[in-house]
């Protein structure tokens, strides 16, 4: 993709003809250079959604039908007034679109026939600060986590009676960083494999930023659940679980809670409002998930926000999740794929792990 910037119509016409179509000298650009009003709008916007609340990078997916009759040649988007739009190639766009923009402004979302015709849809979104803007600047970071040589594997068995084996290993692709973890699970009877990793020892910490990017290769058809979850161990002892997950059974957001007592724990799944299911993510592409919670002194914790592509979802959940599970002092992440169905296989890759923690 490209970004154009002021520049006369016709010329601006001309770079979006050689780098998408190569039409013959004759074609007439005219239709494009001049239309002051598009056409009817053949131009669909999946995301974001209109009104949302989004964070840079956010996801652009959209895709374009016949502009007046005619073949889509390119597709484009811009903000606002702006005189700058970006052209790319064909008729779709899925990509991560980054914007220091914040506030409330319009997305344009543009395509252009093979003849000139000009067609337009537009959303109104709020952008909004990137969390990470808020980890304030004496935070504890834990960069590349996906890398660490300390991962391990294992079957959960409170995933119910089936059974899962997982293979790890760090590839340079599909990879954001050149180091992504890839996770190939199989299972049978909707059993979940379990990777985790050691990262420190801070027992002090009490607020969080998960930010991570999740990729699944190949087909999603036999994901059931992928589970993003921090252990903590406190200055007293206890642990407190940050159990968080995107439910394919419910289509939610999910955390958990100890219903129970620190020493008669009942660890259980609670569901958001907020929608998710692994199986709506798009395959063979990047997300950028990033999860904010906190807790008090006793493993009392909040979860706060969910950001998925950008896309934030308020959850204001607050629960104990406090377990004496007699631990020595730890601080670990867990990474857990879980299967549907009575036999299957996924592959999931993880790349540019950062936990922040203070």
């Amino acid at each position: 993709m490209r970004v154009l910037g002021e520049m006369d119509r016709t010329h601006f016409m001309k770079r979006v003809t050689s780098l998408l179509l190569a039409l013959p000298a004759c074609a007439s650009l005219s239709v494009l250079a001049t239309s002051a009003v598009p056409a009817f709008a053949n131009v669909t916007i999946v995301s974001p959604a209109s009104g949302s609340e989004v964070v840079s990078p956010l996801q652009l997916t959209a895709s374009a039908s016949a502009c007046s009759s005619q073949p889509i040649a390119a597709m484009g988007y811009s903000f606002d007034n702006s005189a700058q739009t970006t052209i790319v190639n064909g008729a779709s766009i899925n990509t991560q679109l980054v914007t220091t923009l914040t506030g409330a402004h319009t997305l344009h979302v543009k395509s252009w026939g093979n003849q000139g015709a000009s067609c337009v849809t537009s959303v109104a979104i709020i952008l909004m600060p990137s969390p990470t803007s808020y980890v304030p600047a004496y935070a504890t970071v834990f960069k590349g986590v996906q890398a660490l040589p300390t991962w391990l594997a294992v079957n959960d068995t409170g995933s119910g009676g089936g059974t899962s084996s997982g293979v790890m290993n760090v590839v340079a692709s599909p990879s954001l960083t050149g180091s992504a973890r890839k996770f190939a699970t199989t299972f049978t009877n909707n059993g979940g494999q379990r990777y985790f990793a050691t990262i420190g020892a801070n027992t002090l910490v009490s607020n969080f930023l998960y930010d991570g990017w999740v990729y699944i290769g190949g087909s999603s058809n036999g994901i059931a659940n992928i589970e993003m979850d921090m252990n903590q161990v406190m200055a007293n002892g206890e642990t407190v679980i940050y159990g968080f997950q995107c439910d394919g059974w419910s289509n939610t957001w999910d955390y958990t809670a100890n219903e129970g007592t620190p020493t008669n724990p009942s660890d259980q799944w609670l569901h958001t409002q907020a929608p998710c299911s692994p199986r709506n993510w798009s395959t063979n592409a990047w997300h950028h998930v990033q999860i904010s919670y906190s807790r008090d002194q006793y493993g009392t914790v909040t979860y706060n926000s969910v950001w998925l592509d950008g896309l934030e979802q308020d959850l204001h959940a607050t629960v104990s999740s406090a377990f004496a599970l007699g631990w020595g002092s730890v601080l670990l992440t867990n990474f857990q794929v879980d299967g549907m169905g009575a036999s299957g296989s996924s592959t999931v890759y993880l790349d540019n792990l950062t936990v922040y923690g203070w």
